[in-house]
């Protein structure tokens, strides 16, 4: 087998996303075998792209194996799930110990850390590779969150750093921390992407239906926003977008698609893994629904003719208007990023990763679908306290959000009177007032609790747990 070694690195699945993490590879100077399921995909990088680098294309497996250089790096660019699973069935049993599979999908972390146990017992290592900036991203640079074994990551580190985003001169990618933990944070990557755009979208729906603005002029207001402390790739090409006129009707692009948002799971995931940690991330859910109900047209159209306010309701003031929306939506980001942040720090400690929540912020600066500049200063948050609670208790991340919350309650409040639904917008300021909130209506729901079920409550003036006796005489016993 040794004496066919040529390769440095091998993909197999050359979708958009494999071609193009091939390629990127190959244009860095790595020597990259080449397999897919399909031959002809095969033929075709190498045809249309040979002259990027060097390719070393397999029609076998067995072939794609023995092209490997020892410690192989096999990366496994599939669907999620059975797919996953069924390439690595194919491929382990041609290894040998030492070796590495990387898996740069976007599985669930529970999922990759079960298949890098079953490996870790063949002396093989597995791999989950979060990959983020799309196609694109791929190609040029992406975020690189690869988990796994700190053995793995001694060989297959600098490569992931070469071919990574680079910010500043240094690359958007680290080891994150041990079996699931890679996958873990690229879940909440996307988690977060989810409620940066659901902002995103309602900050467009409220300057057009209460601002009384066009989408084309809303596009020269995002792009005023995106040179300020709102500066991400999200709000760049949300300016794109609403700028674009469709050559068919001549009408906004963003009149003619259909108004139903699709998604593919790792949002649905992020909450769902919130709820088992115990982790509030109401920004991040309420975008999650809110992807859902859009594609609910049934009970949208059941529901048409229920009574409410005109949407198309200009006010007074625009300008002054715009300027309160960039506030609540910058507030309103910052806390579904605390959010995203507090359920990382969460899963580190459940799963025992150790995971570096600064590094998060570095590595996120460039190359990923949320880049944005603000990303440096949660890096810098992180550094001065590496404790940090939650992004809100940055001194000078609360002092903004604090300056802000006039703003975003009088946008929030305009929203509700206009019957314009912002479910992000009010979400994240109702974690806002709880987080502040002296005391919280929860002590009325576990009275409740104790009343019908007996599930105790303490008290704020002692020690322990305690039941009222509701159906005797009322006394209080401890428990």
């Amino acid at each position: 087998m040794s004496a066919q070694a040529t390769a440095q690195i091998g993909v197999t699945g050359l979708g958009v996303m494999g071609r193009n993490l091939a390629r990127n590879f190959a244009r860095h100077g790595y020597a990259v075998a080449l397999h897919n399921r399909t031959t002809a995909r095969t033929d075709a990088i190498v045809a249309e792209f040979g002259h990027e680098g060097t390719f070393v294309p397999a029609v076998t497996a067995e072939e794609f194996v023995a092209s490997l250089e020892r410690p192989r790096r096999l990366v496994i660019m599939v669907n999620a799930g059975a797919a996953t699973d069924a390439v690595i069935e194919e491929f382990a049993p041609l290894l040998e110990p030492g070796d590495m599979i990387i898996d740069g999908g976007n599985a669930h972390f529970i999922d990759t850390r079960r298949r890098e146990a079953a490996l870790r017992e063949q002396g093989i290592h597995f791999v989950g590779m979060g990959v983020s900036g799309g196609e694109e991203g791929a190609l040029n640079g992406p975020s690189i969150m690869p988990g796994g074994s700190a053995e793995s990551y001694s060989s297959l580190g600098p490569m992931l750093e070469n071919i990574a985003a680079k910010v500043d001169g240094v690359p958007c990618a680290t080891h994150v921390g041990p079996d699931g933990a890679g996958h873990f944070v690229k879940m909440v990557h996307n988690g977060i992407e989810y409620a940066d755009m659901q902002l995103i979208a309602e900050a467009y729906d409220l300057l057009r239906y209460a601002g009384g603005y066009e989408p084309a002029q809303i596009a020269g207001i995002f792009r005023s926003w995106n040179k300020g402390r709102l500066d991400s790739y999200l709000i760049e090409i949300t300016a794109e977008v609403l700028a674009h006129t469709d050559a068919k009707t001549g009408r906004p692009f963003v009149d003619i698609v259909a108004d139903q948002a699709e998604q593919k799971g790792t949002g649905r995931w992020t909450v769902q893994v919130a709820l088992d940690l115990g982790v509030p991330v109401s920004g991040i859910a309420e975008a999650v629904f809110a992807r859902g109900l859009s594609g609910h047209t049934d009970l949208r159209s059941a529901a048409r003719e229920l009574g409410g306010p005109a949407r198309n309701v200009a006010i007074a003031g625009p300008v002054a208007f715009a300027d309160k929306v960039e506030q609540a939506l910058y507030a309103s980001k910052v806390v579904s990023y605390a959010q995203g942040w507090n359920m990382i720090a969460a899963g580190s400690e459940e799963y025992g990763w150790d995971i570096d929540l600064g590094k998060m912020a570095v590595i996120w600066r460039g190359g990923c679908i949320i880049r944005a500049a603000f990303l440096d200063r949660i890096r810098a948050a992180y550094a001065g306290n590496p404790s940090l609670p939650t992004l809100l208790a940055d001194p000078d991340f609360g002092a903004e959000v604090t300056a802000a919350q006039d703003g975003w309650r009088e946008v929030t409040a305009t929203a509700i009177t206009s019957g314009i639904p912002v479910p992000g917008f009010s979400a994240a300021l109702a974690y806002y007032d709880a987080l502040r909130a002296e005391r919280l209506p929860a002590a009325l729901i576990q009275g409740l609790r104790d009343y019908f079920g007996a599930h105790t409550y303490r008290r704020t003036d002692s020690e322990g747990s305690f039941h009222t006796l509701w159906a005797a005489d009322r006394s209080e016993v401890s428990r």
